[in-house]
Order: structure tokens, then sequence, then C-alpha cells
């Protein structure tokens, strides 16, 4: 425990802004240290009270039950004014559980229609303010019972989501029931009658502030007749009739300001409102399509009052309301704020525009329309960051999360447009969001947070975010117990590890531990919280040291228990994911063997592979693949029907995605490196869908696919199979077309087995239930291979560099056929025995052309530095190949090719074991 209590306290800095300040109480002033620990429950009750007071209600309750004295102070009135429960569970339970301490309740903010149907049990008599989101299952019941309990009500705000349920009865309970209603901010409702709307004009006289936003349809004539409405707001509503709003509502006379944003009013009307209106001061049409492409709007008389447009400077003519003409450009709302003489009405019309600003701008980036990048570049954005510095805890949440959106291309695809993260970048916001990020409120930490992930899409905002400590800060928040802000931390988390150079220091902070924690702790019904984890974990995974740093905090076995339960395909395809890279570091760490040992690991993958959704396929059979290079973990995966799933996989993937194609067919070759399990994918159909994939267009998928069809082809019914099946003209093509040496390479070696001898050999002794593929005429095929097997090996010949080799024994002339010939990929490829063996006979074989094929396989498996060259050599020691290789060398008939290729191979062999002998 630190020897200090650092005690946080709610000031007011420069820009007026509620931030955090810290001040260190020496603990011995408070007489609390006992042998260098603090005893916490003997603080003084004004710290305690100050500590309470920044937390959530949960936590609040839960530290009560500490002792007697903390118990009585959590109680206190004064931290139960206002709640919010937007974060958690609030069902009938938990209200009545808490309406002894909300007597004095005078605020709350609720989400969605199950915390609605629970305030009424609070009993709060007293309550002044209610603030709701999610609001699209609220009936005309709910919102009737609570506005009939709660009569002292002031202020009621639902939105910004459609309130889909709630008509014009509700709002005339609210006129009925609330005669001190003074703000009444309304979203998405269908149609506003006149009815209702006079209601609220007979028994509100204290109705100042009205909003009816994106309603459908709004009675204009009745808005005139609440003659106490000094700020109205129809923001994107539609059906408007503005006609009659031009020659109504300029007559109410105590009218400041009206918003008409995102509405299809045009440039008479609006010019009719300014020119008319005696009290109007501020108009704001922000996003009005008719008026912004009307060609005479320049032309609008403004008679001295405010219009907010995007068609204007809006920092400028915000300015205008100042008198103080040292308040201008882009600091203007921060200069207001900061000012220490202010006036009471101009108090009244800044917190009403930054309100109305930040909600516009919002719907207005959700939206997205097209023509905006100029706006968003040289004033959404920074009108954003400064509405992120309101004292106005909505208007900070909702500046935020419009960063978070506006930015947002492609939602479905993670694409974001660069230029408007990095402006946000370039004026300062990053260090604003992360400050946001680190205050005492959870719905700005979410909504901060929300922001960083998004914007570190962006590399160059990524770096900014980790220099400013960023990553440190989200490891913390992705600890908290408020599932939304602990679910956007991950996505920054999940972001921000996409960049190599951040995954360490992820790790550092603490955040490998803290995603696995998550998984943990949000195990069922939080689908965001574990996909976001799942992917964070699974770029982690992908960097060797973070993927031990994984399996160490528990990883595996959490991973592993979202793909076997977790039905959310979102989940399902990172955890896949996340397995197939935590088991793709076979060579440096045990994690490939340690998934495959996991319980339910491989069966829960093979399942997966069966999913409706492309994505999770793809990662499971990604998985599959890297699974399968232990052995033990091969035959289990075909044990647990692995072989079946992935024939039927690359059966129905002809027309799905190059990455689905080529992981398909990567986990069959995979599998196929077990001869017994090569056998049962032919049996099972496996070739023809591989030689369908050998056709793709895709370069990855020409390796995997080639990859397995060499493997199936060393046993004689599946290179019986494969000729059936037209596999012949399919790894032809591939020797002449593909850009992938690796990919011609195995193709002409799959075409080598087929037609070395062995298959002749075997033909008679076909089983009944292979009797099909006697039929099959050899003799075209064999020319046909032979003859681009030649080709294919030629394309490595360097006939200048082949005959200084010839009549040189010198490393230099070696050294140069070498280069020449290397496949740079082949030296990762790890034969049997029985491979090499097939090839040493082959360098036996009375074709000239398999010889040549032989020796250059043989040569490609031991160059120097490659991953197994040394295995390589000594399963050829064993062969015997020495002996053979020096005949093939000084053949007199042999093509000059295979005299180089086999003189190289014998000084490879002499390299290994010299190296060996060291």
């Amino acid at each position: 425990m630190s020897r200090r209590v650092r005690r946080k306290v709610a000031n007011k800095g420069k820009d007026g802004v509620v931030s955090l300040s810290c001040y260190e109480t020496g603990v011995e002033d408070l007489g609390t240290e006992r042998n260098g620990v603090v005893d916490w429950t003997i603080l003084p009750d004004d710290t305690v009270i100050h500590l309470f007071s920044r937390l959530n209600y949960r936590d609040r309750a839960s530290l009560s039950s500490t002792c007697r004295a903390w118990r009585v102070l959590a109680a206190s009135q004064c931290l139960w004014s206002s709640l919010d429960v937007r974060a958690h569970k609030f069902d009938t339970t938990m209200a009545t559980s808490l309406a002894p301490r909300c007597i004095n309740l005078q605020k709350i903010k609720f989400r969605g229609a199950e915390s609605a149907d629970a305030v009424i049990h609070l009993q709060s008599k007293n309550l002044c303010e209610i603030n709701g989101d999610y609001c699209r299952k609220i009936t005309d019941a709910t919102l009737s019972v609570i506005v009939a309990r709660h009569e002292a009500l002031e202020s009621i705000q639902l939105g910004p989501d459609f309130c889909e349920r709630i008509t014009g009865d509700a709002i005339k309970a609210i006129a009925f029931c609330c005669p001190k209603l003074k703000k009444l901010r309304l979203s998405g409702i269908k149609d506003v009658f006149a009815d209702a709307i006079n209601a609220l004009a007979k028994h509100c006289p204290n109705l100042i502030d009205i909003g009816f936003l994106d309603c459908l349809n709004v009675d204009e004539a009745a808005l005139g007749n609440i003659l106490s409405v000094r700020f109205l707001s129809v923001a994107g509503s539609s059906n408007m009739n503005w006609s009659v709003v031009s020659h109504l509502w300029h007559k109410l006379p105590k009218l400041i300001g009206l918003d008409v944003s995102r509405t299809d009013i045009g440039s008479t009307d609006v010019s009719r409102l300014l020119f008319s209106s005696q009290s109007l001061k501020v108009l704001c049409a922000l996003n009005c399509p008719v008026l912004e492409e009307d060609t005479s709007v320049s032309t609008i008389k403004t008679k001295g009052k405010l219009l907010l447009s995007l068609f204007s400077d809006i920092f400028i003519e915000l300015s205008s309301l100042f008198a103080d003409t040292t308040k201008k450009g882009r600091n203007v709302l921060l200069d207001w704020r900061c000012s220490k003489k202010k006036d009471k009405n101009l108090i009244e019309i800044m917190t009403w525009l930054e309100w109305i600003l930040s909600h516009t701008l919002l719907r207005t980036a959700e939206s997205n329309p097209q023509g905006l990048d100029d706006f968003w570049l040289k004033q959404g954005a920074a009108l954003l960051l400064s509405l992120m510095q309101s004292s106005q805890e909505d208007v900070q949440e909702r500046a935020a999360t419009g960063l978070a959106t506006f930015v947002v291309i492609d939602d479905e695809n993670a694409s974001i447009d660069c230029r408007r993260a990095e402006a946000v970048m370039l004026d300062g916001g990053i260090r604003l969001l992360l400050n946001l990020a680190k205050c005492w409120r959870e719905g700005l930490q979410s909504e901060a947070a929300k922001a960083i992930a998004n914007l570190s899409v962006n590399a160059n905002v990524a770096k900014a975010v980790a220099e400013e400590g960023g990553i440190n800060i989200l490891a913390l928040l992705a600890r908290s117990m408020n599932r939304m802000v602990a679910e956007e931390a991950a996505g920054g988390l999940w972001n921000l590890s996409v960049g190599e150079e951040h995954k360490a220091a992820i790790a550092e902070a603490g955040g490998v531990k803290a995603l696995v924690d998550l998984i943990f702790k949000w195990s069922s019904g939080c689908d965001g919280v574990l996909e976001h984890a799942a992917g964070a974990l699974a770029n982690l995974a992908a960097d060797d040291k973070c993927s031990t740093e994984v399996a160490i905090a528990g990883g595996v076995h959490a991973l592993v228990m979202l793909a076997c339960s977790c039905k959310f395909e979102g989940v399902q395809e990172q955890a896949a994911r996340a397995l197939a890279n935590l088991a793709a570091h076979g060579d440096s760490n045990s994690n490939n063997a340690a998934v495959g040992q996991e319980a339910g690991a491989l069966e829960a993958l093979v399942q997966l592979t069966r999913s409706p959704h492309e994505g999770v396929r793809q990662e499971a059979a990604g998985a599959l693949w890297n699974l399968s290079f232990d052995d033990r973990n091969r035959e289990a995966i075909a044990a647990g029907g692995g072989i079946e799933a992935l024939v039927t996989l690359a059966q129905s993937c002809s027309n799905a995605s190059p990455g689905l194609q080529e992981r398909a067919a990567g986990a069959l070759w995979g599998l196929s490196v077990s001869e017994a399990n090569s056998i049962a994918i032919g049996q099972e159909g496996g070739v023809a869908p591989l030689i369908a994939l050998a056709r793709s267009d895709a370069e990855d998928v020409h390796e995997t696919a080639a990859g397995a069809l060499w493997n199936l082809a060393f046993n004689h019914s599946n290179a019986l199979r494969i000729v059936e099946e037209g596999g012949v003209p399919a790894l032809v093509h591939l020797c002449l077309t593909s850009e992938s040496k690796m990919a011609c390479f195995m193709a002409a070696l799959a075409l080598a087995y087929m037609f070395d001898g062995r298959t002749d050999e075997f033909t008679p002794m076909v089983t009944s239930s292979e009797s099909s593929l006697k039929s099959v005429s050899m003799d075209g095929p064999r020319r046909l291979a032979l003859k681009h097997i030649e080709a294919f090996i030629l394309r490595f010949s360097d006939a200048q560099a082949f005959a200084a080799a010839a009549v040189s024994s010198a490393p230099a002339a070696l050294a140069q056929v070498t280069e020449k010939a290397r496949i740079q990929e082949a030296g990762h490829l790890r034969c049997s025995g029985a491979e090499i063996g097939r090839f040493v006979s082959m360098l036996r074989n009375s074709s000239s052309i398999l010889k040549s094929c032989a020796v250059f396989a043989l040569l490609q498996f031991t160059i120097p530095g490659g991953r197994h060259a040394v295995h390589h050599a000594s399963l050829m020691q064993g062969a015997g190949a020495a002996r053979v290789l020096r005949s093939a060398a000084a053949a007199a008939n042999a093509p000059i090719e295979a005299k180089i290729f086999a003189r190289i191979v014998l000084r490879n062999l002499e390299h290994h074991q010299v190296e060996h002998s060291i």
C-alpha cells in the first residue's frame, strides 16, 4: 500500500471543464499510518465522501460493506443526488434495494426499457431530471407512470435513438403531470399532434426548452402556441410545412434559439424567420441540403442575428455573440468557458448551442452524407474537439462519440478516413481524448476509449496514442468493472495491436493479462467485449514473445472456452484466429501442443469449419492448418472428424474468398503429411476440390493446393485419382503460369511422383473399391507431365553458369548455379524419410527428366541455411544417397543440369556432415 493518500477532487481548470486534480495528503497528518501501511477505514469523513463520489453506485454500495462507519457515510444524501445506471443492469430488484438511499435523488440517467420500468421503484418523489437512451422499446404506459410518480420533474430527455413506441398520449401525460417542466427533448416520435402540444402550452407555463428531434410529423401551428419557449429544436424532423413555420414562429415572443438542422428548409423561410422575429438571436441550420444548394443563400440578410450553417465559418459566427472581440477563432468556446464575467443570457444561449451542435454533428456523422469532407477537415473535427471540453457531460460524451463516428467510412471492414483521423491528431485531439479516458466518469471513459480505438486504425494516430501514454491508459480501462468501458478499451488495444511496434508495449502494460481476464469476467452475454478481447489477443499472439505471454496468462483456456461455447460469429472468428496465431510458433514455443491438449479445442475448431459464416470457417481452417504441424494434433484432428469436415469445406469453397480457399487447402496439406490421412483424404473425395483450388487465380491458394496434391500423389491410389480427375493439366498449368515458385515446384514434384513408375507397380493391385481407376490411360498424361517438368527445371538453368561449373569444381562456380536454382521458400519444407528415399530412388529412374527433377528437389532440401537442411542431409546419408549422387554426377548420358545439381547436393552433404561433426 502506498504511503501517500491521493485524494481526488473535481476542479474547474482554465477551460472551465470539470477535471480531476490530485491533492496529496500526508498519511501522517491523517493519523492513518500503522507500520507503514495505510488504514483506509479511519480516513477523515470528508475524504471518504470525496472518494465515494467518484465511484459508480455499485462500487459505492460494495465499499460501504467494509465497516459500519463507511456504511453510514455511503448513505449520505449528498452522494445520491444523481445516479447514472446506464452501464449496469438496473431492474426492479436493484431499484428497490437502492430506494432507501435515493429519497432525495434529483437526476437519473438510464438505458433501455427495463431500466425505465425500474425508475418508479426508486420512490424518488423529488426527482427533477431524467435522461434516457436506447429508448426504442419504452412505451407510453412506462413514461406516463414515471411522470405521474414524479410531479417535480423539470427536465425530460429521451434519445438520441428513436422513441418508436411513444406517442402524443405520453406527451399529454407529461403536460398534465409535470407543471414545473422546463425542458422537454424527445427523439424519433412518429406523430406529435396539436392536442399534445397544446396540452404542453396550457399546463407547462415554465417550458422554455423544447426539442422534437427526428420526428416524422410535428404540428407546426400548435408549436406557435407555446409562448414560454425560448429554445426550440426540430432538427431532423420531416414533413415540416416551412411556410407555416416562417409565418407563425416569428411571433413567439421569447424565442431566442431555433434549430432546424438536417431538415429541408429553404432560404426563403430562413430569411423570413431572421427578418421577422424580434427576439430570435440564433438560427442553426446545419446540413440542410435545400438551403445549401440554393445559390441565393449568400444574399440572406441576418439583421445581426447568428446563422449557423455549413457554408459559414461557425467559429467566426459564434464569436459575433460576444461583445469582447478577442473571443474569436477556434478557441471561442474555450475562451468563453474561461471568462470570469459571463452574461446570464449568454450562458443560457451557449449551453443550448453546445447541446444542439453536439447532437447535430453526431447525427450527421452517423449518416455520413456525401460532400462533407471539406467541412469535417476545416471545421467539424475542431468543433467536436472544442465541444469535448464542455462542462456538460452529455455534450462531452456526444462529442467523443462524434469523433469516433465521423472518421469511419466502412464499419464492416473497419475502414476510416485517414485525413479526418489525422486532423483530430493535429488539433491535439489525442491528448484531449486520453485525458477524458482518465476521468472518473465512466460514460466519458467509454466514449473516449471508443474514439481512441477508431482513430487508432490509422498508423500515425496509433503512434501518437502510444507516445502519449495511451496504451497504459487503455490497459487500465480494460480492467474496469464497467462493461462498456472495458469493451471500448479492449477495442482500442485490438486496433493498436495491429502495429508490430505496439505489441511489446501492450504486454508490458499488463494488457495481455487484462484481455484474458476480460474473457473470464464477461464470459456470457457480452459479445462485444469478448470479440474485442479475442481480436486483440489474436493480434498479440502473432508475435512470438507475446504469444508466450498469452499462454502464461491463461489465454489458451480462455480462447478455447470461447470457441467451444460462444455462439456469436464475431467472437468465434476472433477466437479461432487467436488460436491459429498461438499455434503458429511451433518451432519456438510449446503453444501448438498446448492448444491441441486443451480439452475440446480440436473438436470445437472442426465444428467451426461448418459455420454458416465464411470468416469463422476461414479462421477455424487456419487454426487446424497450424495445429496439424504437431504430430499428435494431426492425428487427433483426423480422429475428431477433421478430414471429413475439411474435405467438405474444400468442396464448398470454389466461389469463396482466396483466404478461405488457402486455409482449406492448407489444412488438408497439413493433415496429408501422414500417409494414413493422405489415403483417407483421397477416399473422402478430397482430390477433386484440391484440383479445382489449384486452378485459382490467387498465388497463396496455388501453393497450398499444390502442396496438398504433392502429399496425396505420394500414394499410388491418390495418384491415379489425380490423373482421373484431370489433375495433370491443372498441375501443368500451375507449372506454366503461377507467379509462385513454390507452387510451381510442388506441382512439378506431384507430377514426378505420379509418373516415377510407382503407380504402374501398384495398378494391378488396386482394390475393388478403386477398380474404376484401372481404365485410366497414363501415356498421354505422362508425356504431358514430363514435358513440363523439364520446362520447369530449365527455368532455373543458366547456360553460362552451367558451362563454368562443368569445367571447374571451384566453390564459386557451384555457388552461382545454386543461387540461380534456389527457391527460398523451399527451405521451410520438411520431408519424411520415405519422401527422401523416393527422391533417391528416382535418381535411378530411366527417365533423365525425372532424374533431373529428383536431384533438383534434393538440392532445395539441403541448401545450407534451410530450416530442415540438416535433417534432410541426415536422412539422405541413411538412404545411401551419396553413392547414387556420385553415379548421377558421373553419368555420361545424363543432362548437364542433373550432373551439376548432383555435385552441388554432394557438396551440401559434405557441408552438413562437417557441421554436424563440429
